[in-house]
């Protein structure tokens, strides 16, 4: 194929998805992400893509998009619905918070791609015993796309990192191609982060060099081509965090601390150490935290980094995370993990590419 196939990332966040796809072949085009930090850190790590920097809401979408109709062949997206996990009555697709749902599926019907790939919470799926599914479902055959979706883990794709996420495939004149499936790897926390700077809290610098060799198979992978390590900074925790943080043992955790010690955290897993040889838990923006989950190193008394986060999402070494640390932690956290955007693009390509054969025969 000589053209690479064109794409357009919606709620782009800082290109998780982008990465993914253009790792297997294809070209993003345009992207769109509200936060003015977080499309500098998209722009920075995707150059040829043309970045729009707004709110959605608020762009002329036909001035913005039409453009592109007929010239785009993949229009992939996350958009952000809060609507899906509330107890109580029925909720809809129609829901208010769901609105930005609506601009996605309006930027499809501007454009028409052959293709389109929506990810989401899980809920978008399950909730109300699968109404949202078939509200989804419904919208999308009236505008000529078939369907195939479900719910993907993406540490069944190589991620070390128990990460669920809905995914829709939508394919317009045609049987959508069935979503991937799982990869027989298993990567594991000390797989992602053994060669990381043991770092004490406050310590690291936002580059500094490699302390040394790769010590996985993940890690070769992911440091190609980077001599430089970015955003390797452990946080620096209060005299009483570290207190707390000193007596609890590797694969132990709050169990361990005297009664005066326990917080009233809302999260599980708080104040426990991750394991090195089992996969992290979902990644959120809050890893900073020992208090916001389990995201305690295995034996060092700080949170994980946030190039330790990365790793654990399967961006590799060479995509750099900039702006404030609040900014760092919320475009690692809300990505989609590469190599899971990567599995999907896939097998998109491959029906791309039976399409053409097909077309040829």
């Amino acid at each position: 194929m000589t053209m690479k196939p064109k794409v357009i990332d919606l709620f782009a966040g800082v290109g998780g998805l982008s990465l993914g796809f253009e790792n297997s072949g294809f070209d993003v085009v345009l992207a769109n992400e509200y936060d003015p930090s977080i499309a500098a850190a998209y722009e920075q790590n995707h150059t040829a893509t043309k970045m729009i920097c707004g709110d959605i809401t608020s762009l002329d979408l036909q001035k913005t998009f039409s453009d592109y109709a007929g010239k785009v062949d993949v229009i992939i997206g996350g958009p952000p619905c809060q609507g899906f996990s509330q107890k109580g009555q029925r909720k809809t697709i129609h829901d208010e918070r769901n609105f930005l749902f609506k601009y996605y599926v309006k930027v499809v019907e501007l454009v028409r791609p052959r293709y389109f790939v929506m990810e989401n919470v899980p809920n978008l799926l399950t909730a109300e015993s699968g109404y949202f599914r078939k509200e989804i479902e419904e919208l999308f055959n009236s505008m000529g796309y078939q369907l195939k979706m479900g719910v993907l883990n993406a540490s069944d794709y190589g991620v070390p990192q128990n990460r669920r996420r809905a995914v829709i495939i939508g394919k317009r004149g045609g049987e959508a191609p069935d979503l991937p499936v799982a990869k027989d790897i298993s990567v594991t926390i000390w797989d992602a982060i053994s060669d990381l700077a043991y770092l004490n809290s406050g310590e690291g610098e936002e580059t500094q060099p490699y302390r040394n060799e790769p010590q996985s198979e993940y890690q070769e992978k992911l440091r190609a081509g980077s001599t430089i390590l970015h955003n390797h900074v452990a946080t620096k925790h209060s005299p009483l965090a570290l207190e707390r943080l000193a007596m609890i043992p590797p694969n132990a955790g709050k169990e361990v601390l005297p009664e005066e010690h326990l917080t009233k955290s809302i999260y599980s897993g708080t104040w426990t150490r991750m394991r090195k040889d089992e996969i992290s838990v979902t990644i959120t923006t809050r890893f900073d935290t020992p208090s916001s989950g389990k995201f305690t190193h295995p034996f060092l008394d700080r949170a994980i980094t946030v190039r330790e986060a990365a790793r654990i999402q399967s961006f590799p070494d060479s995509f750099q995370f900039v702006g404030n640390k609040g900014s760092q932690m919320k475009q690692v956290g809300n990505a989609v993990p590469p190599l899971l955007a990567g599995a999907i693009a896939e097998v998109i390509m491959n029906d791309i590419e039976e399409d053409v054969n097909n077309e040829q025969a």
